[in-house]
């Protein structure tokens, strides 16, 4: 995923150094404590549950943004499955850099590979479906880089990144603009040619209106299934689809006869619970 790569060497160092500052504002008091001068030492990451590894460079530059000098030597490689107790690398480097920087890198580790793993459990119920997994705006304020791309390590796809990637009108910017047939007119007047139109729909009618007005994506948000498959109908290829509204591993069965193009669901990154993962038997060296 070099494109990935790219993204977060242009912007997920200040991202990662604002979480080190809210984790050390002065000083790691409680290492200092025990550490008053630079000793060399390891560490190991150890898995404490099966899953999927992601972010694994996130990991490593916490340290290195700490101490240049230190060294993690992976095991695993990105997007692998991790069994418990699985020695995924060994850390080296100055005590005090591994102690400091423990916590906010296993946020991140753990963060993401729960979510790629969680990812990819709702991707396999979709295997043979057709049917592309989606995720949204629904991500933690200032890790949305890292969230998102979990989700694609996992096997699911990006919706859009944010506010600036494409039009979507959902139920507040219909009713300030009047009514579907009007947003979608407004959209085409202001937007470029190159961005596609989605409009969210809570009824038949809706889509009925939102097929006649020309969007190019129509978002079914809460329906039943019948009613998505009629929906579906309605539309006959004119726009794609795709349906919204609390999908869950639970539930997206539910959604795998209905004909539509894509599920999106918001639980992939404010629902996952992380991956549990250790750093242990720290040693002087």
């Amino acid at each position: 995923m070099m494109e990935d790569l790219i993204k977060f060497k242009m912007n997920a160092d200040e991202l990662i150094l604002q979480a080190l500052r809210e984790d050390i504002t002065s000083e790691d008091i409680s290492t200092n404590c025990v550490m008053k001068e630079a000793v060399m030492g390891s560490v190991q990451l150890i898995a404490k549950e099966d899953g999927i590894i992601c972010g694994l460079h996130v990991f490593k530059r916490v340290f290195t943004l700490l101490d240049e000098e230190t060294v993690v030597e992976f095991k695993v490689n990105e997007g692998d499955q991790v069994k418990v107790g699985d020695l995924m690398a060994v850390i080296t480097g100055d005590i005090r850099v591994l102690l400091s920087g423990e916590r906010t890198a296993l946020n991140y580790l753990q963060r993401m590979s729960g979510i790629a793993t969680y990812t990819s459990k709702i991707v396999k119920l979709l295997e043979g479906t057709g049917i592309t997994l989606l995720d949204t705006r629904k991500t933690t304020p200032n890790m949305r880089i890292f969230e998102k791309y979990a989700v694609r390590v996992g096997g699911g796809k990006n919706h859009r990144y944010n506010l600036s990637d494409g039009v979507m009108l959902k139920d507040n910017h219909i009713a300030a603009a009047g009514g579907i047939t009007e947003a979608v007119k407004q959209a085409k007047d202001y937007a470029s040619f190159v961005h596609k139109i989605e409009v969210e729909t809570e009824n038949l009618d809706m889509v009925k209106e939102a097929v006649e007005a020309g969007a190019d994506i129509i978002m079914l948000d809460n329906m039943t299934p019948d009613q998505m498959k009629e929906a579906v109908k309605i539309i006959d290829g004119r726009a794609l689809t795709e349906c919204s509204g609390n999908v869950t591993r639970e539930n997206i069965e539910k959604m795998k006869d209905t004909g539509v193009d894509f599920v999106s669901s918001g639980a992939l990154t404010h629902s996952a619970p992380i991956l549990d993962i250790s750093m242990k038997n720290l040693k002087r060296i």
